[in-house]
């Protein structure tokens, strides 16, 4: 397993059918949790200032209409923010949780966003042709998946030349870092790993990630954002 120590499958089909059970569970209340606040809008803020700076550096690209995939979309707040800027997109999630589709879709046919699609899929095995997106984003879910590597090479399978993609999740490389999350979290949620940044940044480079970009950031808890670009066709 990168990025952990191996487990048996049999211990990885259950970490992940409690995680399915959890975020069932959890979908009916997902929006009216104080992470919201204090962790994920935060973080959606600073993801769309760089796919704003990224968008803008170029102006062909700037005008032109890119796709987006959201990997742990949760109940599609995200989604919605990036389909409401002012930005070309067209943007699908995927979560783990039928629910948490389910809700996602709910709420984008109430704000009148007919064309947000939301897919009940699994990070490991993306249901999608490679080279079908231009951005591929996932905020604070990253660190729920046993096999991240493997989650990191799907990312660049379906990325096209010259895409982006952007991977938040908790920073435990100092101590407040450490104690949010490698100890209240994992107490809390149990078998997940928040990848330290210089393993994060090993990973991108193994699936072959170019140009990659750390930044970590403060809002409730210290944060990890991670942009690396798909190589472009020669």
């Amino acid at each position: 397993m990168t990025a952990r120590h191996a487990h048996p499958a049999t211990t990885v089909h259950h970490a992940k059918k409690s995680a399915r059970h959890e975020f069932e569970r959890w979908a009916h209340s997902y929006d009216r949790s104080i992470l919201q606040h204090l962790l994920f809008r935060p973080t959606f803020e600073i993801m769309l200032e760089e796919v704003t700076r990224w968008r803008s550096a170029d102006a062909e690209l700037a005008r032109a209409t890119f796709d987006v995939l959201d990997i742990g979309c949760g109940t599609g707040t995200w989604a919605a923010l990036l389909y409401g800027s002012r930005l070309p997109v067209r943007v699908v999630g995927l979560d783990y949780s039928g629910e948490m589709c389910r809700k996602s879709l709910r709420k984008a046919r109430h704000a009148g966003a007919h064309d947000l699609r939301f897919i009940n899929g699994d990070s490991e095995h993306l249901p999608f042709r490679s080279g079908s997106f231009d951005l591929v984003t996932c905020s604070h879910s990253f660190h729920h998946y046993p096999h991240q590597g493997v989650v990191v090479r799907e990312m660049r399978r379906v990325l096209r030349p010259g895409g982006r993609v952007m991977v938040a999740d908790g920073f435990r490389d100092n101590i407040v870092g450490w104690f949010v999350f490698d100890v209240c979290v994992t107490r809390v949620e149990g078998n997940v790993y928040h990848v330290p940044w210089a393993e994060m940044r090993r990973l991108f480079e193994e699936a072959g990630f170019a140009d990659i970009v750390q930044r970590k950031f403060n809002v409730w808890a210290p944060a990890l954002l991670t942009m690396g670009a798909a190589p472009r066709a020669e």
